[in-house]
């Protein structure tokens, strides 16, 4: 009896005993890795990546390549001068989805003057290639194109999703356009705020903004849209496709699905502060692809 009164004793003051299990907060980083020639490097492992927060090297706490889900948004610009471009990526949508593998989702976005969600995020991919047909000659969006505040609209709808594994936007514009209060940069905080790599396909050539002299001033509200900058600062890529956007839209699909993904363990930080982000290879990689491309993004939003 007094045995077994101590034994009851003893578990009800086990149980009473609080247990706390703390979260890690864990970073993602979506990479890509090129050699010179503009090919996929497909043979890295995590030994073959160094990541730096603020500098400091990180311990990687996950590392996979294909084998994580993605959500994939198709955010095709509708306006006028977009139509061949978008019947061409229509005609290539099948083959292009078809490197998806099962558990990634798509979705469609259509933009001019604003912006809308045609297809919610789904894992039938049969549906895609008949909605984008249709968009074409069906949506009314709008005279104008609204190039960052589609972004932003984007990142927005990514954000409200839950998450389960990579997230990409794939925009395809021929990136003519006029900002609306909607600055680069804004793009670039709502991107990293939704951890959204984004990637471009320009349909005509030389789209890219002239550079701004330093000695001349532009109103920042109205500065022409750069999916070139945008992209390279989430560690995607932007690519000119005029002539051969089928072709195009195939093989970005391709390289956003094969990208390599890691996580580590946020440091701590003040809350919003921006850290940045570096990622290398290690010695014996570069020795291996010495005019390697490394593409990750620049940082992220610390949070609380």
């Amino acid at each position: 009896m007094l045995l077994l009164g101590s034994s009851l004793f003893a578990q009800q003051k086990e149980d009473e005993i609080p247990v706390f299990r703390a979260s890690v907060t864990l970073i993602r980083v979506d990479i890509q890795a090129t050699a010179r020639n503009g090919q996929a490097i497909s043979d890295l492992t995590q030994q073959d990546f160094l990541v730096f927060d603020e500098n400091q090297p990180q311990q990687i706490a996950h590392f996979g390549r294909e084998s994580e889900p993605l959500d994939l948004l198709l955010l095709l610009d509708i306006s006028g001068s977009m139509r061949r471009s978008l019947e061409d990526v229509a005609a290539a949508t099948r083959a292009a989805l078809a490197q998806l593998r099962p558990g990634d989702r798509v979705g469609l976005m259509l933009f001019a003057r604003r912006a809308e969600v045609i297809q919610p995020f789904t894992e039938d991919l049969r549906a895609t290639q008949s909605k984008i047909l249709d968009s074409i000659y069906k949506q009314n969006l709008g005279s104008g194109t609204l190039i960052n505040e589609s972004l932003i609209a984007a990142a927005d709808y990514l954000k409200q999703q839950p998450v389960k594994g990579r997230r990409a936007v794939l925009i395809v514009t021929d990136n003519e356009g006029l900002n609306y209060k909607s600055p680069d940069s804004d793009v670039v905080r709502a991107m990293h705020s939704a951890d959204i790599v984004l990637n471009a396909l320009v349909t005509r050539k030389n789209a890219r903004p002239p550079a701004v002299r330093a000695a001349r001033y532009t109103n920042p509200d109205f500065d022409p849209p750069d999916v070139y900058a945008i992209s390279e600062k989430t560690g995607g890529e932007a690519v000119e496709g005029l002539g051969k956007v089928s072709e195009m839209f195939q093989r970005m699909i391709g390289r956003i699905r094969a990208r390599y993904f890691v996580q580590y363990p946020a440091p701590q930080a003040e809350t919003g502060a921006f850290r940045r982000i570096r990622v290398e290879l290690a010695p014996q990689a570069k020795r291996k692809y010495p005019d390697a491309t490394i593409r990750a993004r620049e940082g992220y939003y610390a949070t609380p």
